[in-house]
């Protein structure tokens, strides 16, 4: 569905209208409805869930995929269902803010309507705002909280660990985390953490040689007398996904028995709700759910996905809810419990949109970021180049960010073709944007930015291909071990995600001729997971395009074409590649 800018006005004003939404005027005199955060308190337990805010600490443009397709037992199942598909679901009426919190649907005019998400200034304020009806409320931080931004980086994490302490943080587990290093984990949470009674929670987090617990299994706390258990998931496959030498004494995984044991204990210890805060991401989390009991919900993060409301799990003892509460602090799960006779008898779930627009932001987190952000204010408002296209990154293939990456890589290198990580963080730029060094940070932030050229045969480049791909589409969530699909430039090809491993990706082309097995092929890319890898850092290699560039307009994106997933698949929409 497209539809022109006075078109999509008129369906706001429509939408408005029937009570349900902004109409642009109001939303663009930040005004929301009166009711538009109001969450009446239900029960007498409450968790507030932010997860995945990928270092952002001011509000930003963020949109949501156009392709996450599920396979197995997953497919046309929540999280894999986007756009129109995904309204209908819930019930969201088009052209709504909440349409645009949850769906990619006319982006670039719906995003100028209702202004930029997140910001821990204006989360500060509902976190607050939530918490006054609930005292006692715990905030649980679901991890890739520190990594994601130049100032995270160049802080070596302290910007966020002192925003995350401010706004209130109770209870976390981590990924990205890890790539500090093992020692500046321990740091933080021995120091700041311990000094600002922050829960460090991961029970599949043990060390490789004895197995012995590195962090907390869980925690105890008590709301309104009723005592409740938080226990930590880290992301399983860390080693894997991100350098294992950063944290070379520690052993992850995904560790159902090892949760199972933890959620008996906390209940043997008198916890009478038991939740566990994941970094599992949400196909994993709802196959744990399944097979684990005991538990009441499981607060989710890892895949990004913005769910309005939990999914229900069953398994053998009952049932385990399931939540996903998107990236880019542009999200707050407000979830509330009944527990009556020691059980949760019912529940209310809102995961609410951080507006920056709605929310006045809290005045000392402002004055906090400013101050954080004020030695390196010069470096971040650099403009690299300005965009004609709109700049995003995430769904299952390239997005024009990772386009633009993959072809710097390739013209700076003089690559033949480009491999760039299928990671899901990154924010967007709307058209007409400036690209400043702080946007472009946005995307390559990480401690491990060497950019590589290496002579690869094409049964090299298919392998690789493949073995990503098995990453994404295994049919079994506990095989699926990071992001999605690498982005690839100067190679065109069709993919089969319901394939098996070897048989997913046909057709390899390079201009226009077919990608030979023994022939080699000069490949450029970056964030090496070995170690003692030297090259120079990806900003440096896309900044000195962009400046070569200057304006960035027709981004060519290089996407596969899809086959065998069905025509009316609710995991795709508006897609640039064909599929069938």
């Amino acid at each position: 569905m497209h539809m022109n800018r006075r078109e999509f006005l008129q369906l706001l004003a429509v939408a408005a209208a029937s009570g349900m939404a902004l109409d642009s005027k109001s939303a663009l005199a930040g005004k929301a409805p009166a009711n538009f955060y109001d969450v009446p308190k239900h029960g007498n337990v409450s968790f507030l869930h932010f997860t995945d805010c990928h270092a952002q600490l001011l509000p930003v443009w963020f949109r949501e995929p156009n392709v996450n397709l599920g396979v197995g037992d997953a497919v046309g199942k929540v999280p894999h269902i986007v756009g129109e598909q995904l309204l209908k679901k819930y019930g969201i009426k088009p052209g709504s803010a909440e349409a645009h919190a949850f769906t990619y649907l006319d982006f670039t005019e719906a995003a100028r309507v209702y202004g930029k998400v997140g910001g821990f200034a204006h989360l500060k304020t509902l976190v607050d705002k939530m918490r006054a009806q609930r005292p006692g409320a715990l905030l649980l931080d679901g991890g890739d909280t520190w990594q994601g931004s130049a100032t995270s980086l160049w802080t070596n994490a302290q910007d966020m660990v002192d925003a995350c302490i401010k706004l209130g943080v109770n209870i976390m587990t981590p990924h990205w985390e890890s790539t500090f290093g093992a020692a500046r984990v321990l740091e933080i949470v021995n120091k700041d953490f311990k000094n600002a009674n922050v829960d460090f929670v991961a029970q599949n987090i043990v060390t490789n040689d004895f197995g012995d617990q590195v962090f907390k299994p869980y925690t105890i706390k008590e709301q309104n007398g009723i005592k409740i258990a938080v226990i930590g998931q880290a992301f399983p496959y860390t080693p894997i996904a991100n350098p294992r030498w950063m944290v070379p004494d520690w052993s992850f995984g995904i560790r159902d028995d090892g949760m199972q044991k933890w959620v008996n204990d906390a209940r043997a210890n008198g916890a009478q709700v038991v939740v566990v805060l994941s970094h599992n991401g949400m196909d994993v989390d709802l196959k744990m759910a399944s097979r684990v009991t005991g538990i009441d919900a499981i607060f989710g993060g890892h895949t990004h996905d913005g769910v309005p409301q939990p999914v229900q799990v069953k398994n053998a003892k009952g049932i385990t809810l399931v939540t996903n509460a998107g990236s880019n602090s542009k999200f707050l799960g407000v979830m509330d419990f009944d527990v009556k006779n020691g059980r949760v008898a019912s529940y209310k779930y809102r995961l609410l949109p951080v507006f920056s627009n709605l929310l006045p932001a809290d005045k000392d987190m402002e004055a906090f970021i400013k101050q954080v952000r004020a030695p390196f204010e010069s470096k971040l408002n650099e403009t690299l180049a300005v965009t004609d296209d709109l700049l995003y990154r995430r769904g299952n293939f390239n997005g024009t960010w990772d386009q633009v990456i993959v072809d710097a890589l390739m013209e700076v290198k003089g690559a033949d073709a480009a491999f760039s990580p299928g990671f899901r963080w990154g924010t967007t730029l709307l058209p007409g944007d400036p690209i400043t060094m702080e946007r472009l940070m946005d995307q390559t932030a990480i401690t491990y930015p060497q950019t590589t050229l290496t002579e690869m045969t094409g049964a090299t480049i298919k392998t690789i291909m493949e073995d990503v791909c098995d990453n994404l589409f295994n049919a079994d969530p506990y095989y699926q071990q990071g992001g999605d699909m690498v982005r690839v430039g100067g190679i065109e090809y069709t993919v089969a995600p319901n394939k098996k491993i070897g048989e997913r990706i046909s057709n390899m082309m390079l201009k226009g001729k077919p990608v030979e097995a023994n022939k080699t092929y000069k490949v450029a890319g970056w964030a090496p997971v070995g170690e003692g890898v030297s090259g120079e850092p990806v900003w440096d290699v896309v900044a000195a395009y962009l400046r070569d560039k200057k304006t960035i307009k027709g981004v060519k994106l290089n996407t596969p074409k899809i086959v065998g997933i069905g025509k009316n698949n609710p995991g795709i929409a508006d897609y640039d590649g064909s599929y069938s």
